[in-house]
């Protein structure tokens, strides 16, 4: 993506981590080497803000500052997105360097049953809105990488969902074909509880085939073990999340 617009690594402001798969940050190190910030685990999303900014003919240098064009065309889409103020005052700054907004969670969940379905959405956006999930159902592994739910979703179901995982315990999810959005927050910050929710929403809101269904169930209540490998205990959705919705009752822009 940087080499196309004529770019390098070091063009990246996301900061440098090591790989988030163990199994790839111990082969780093077996090498002698180090991480760059090509390992950052947002590293794509910051290309495409260079991207973006190159494409507009504007310097990316300084593009993770709130006041640069290519965070205030952000800011606009998440706005138009949610139907949201997003106040500059309710702004924080996220772990890559890039200005975060607080979003009441039933705007999210509206924002994304929009970009799963369009629903109220400039034809030119619901366009690229449906781009984007095209691309993501046919290139998985680019979403998260290897063993990620977000990519177990995509290779499972397509584009009959689109989920995303966000900082602090934050999972969101699109469902085209019933024009659904979901938008879940733990309150404890963590994902562990996060994944296993979202699982048991995907399991409630879409009919699932026996392979789908197979594919999906080791999300669902996944075991807790201890370092000698015993099962004590797991992790499973409550009763609030896995019951049906009378189909009068299910709501169509978001949940």
């Amino acid at each position: 993506m940087l080499g196309k617009c004529g770019r390098g690594v070091e063009v990246l402001e996301c900061g440098v981590h090591w790989p988030l798969s163990n199994e790839a940050t111990r082969a780093l190190a077996a090498r002698g080497a180090g991480p760059t910030a090509l390992h950052n685990n947002c590293s794509g999303k910051h290309a495409g803000f260079v991207c973006l900014s190159c494409a507009m003919g504007i310097e990316p240098s300084g593009y993770v500052d709130a006041g640069h064009f290519v965070q205030r065309q952000v800011k606009a889409a998440i706005g138009e997105m949610t139907k949201t103020r997003l106040d500059q005052h309710a702004r924080a700054i996220d772990g890559c360097s890039i200005p975060t907004y607080a979003t009441p969670i039933r705007a999210l969940a509206h924002g994304f049953a929009r970009f799963g379905g369009g629903h109220g959405l400039p034809p030119a956006r619901a366009a690229a809105a449906r781009r984007i999930r095209e691309a993501v159902a046919a290139h998985p592994a680019l979403v998260a990488g290897v063993g990620r739910f977000d990519t177990l979703v995509a290779e499972t179901l397509g584009l009959r969902a689109f989920v995303k995982t966000g900082a602090e315990g934050v999972y969101c999810a699109a469902f085209p074909e019933s024009g659904l959005g979901v938008a879940i927050k733990c309150e404890d910050g963590a994902g562990r509880a996060a994944e296993t929710a979202m699982a048991a929403l995907i399991a409630r809101f879409l009919p699932l085939s026996e392979t789908e269904h197979a594919a999906l169930a080791a999300r669902l209540a996944p075991p807790i073990l201890n370092w000698n490998g015993a099962t004590v205990g797991l992790i499973r959705a409550s009763s609030a999340l896995t019951r049906q919705t009378p189909k009068q009752g299910a709501r169509r822009v978001g949940v």
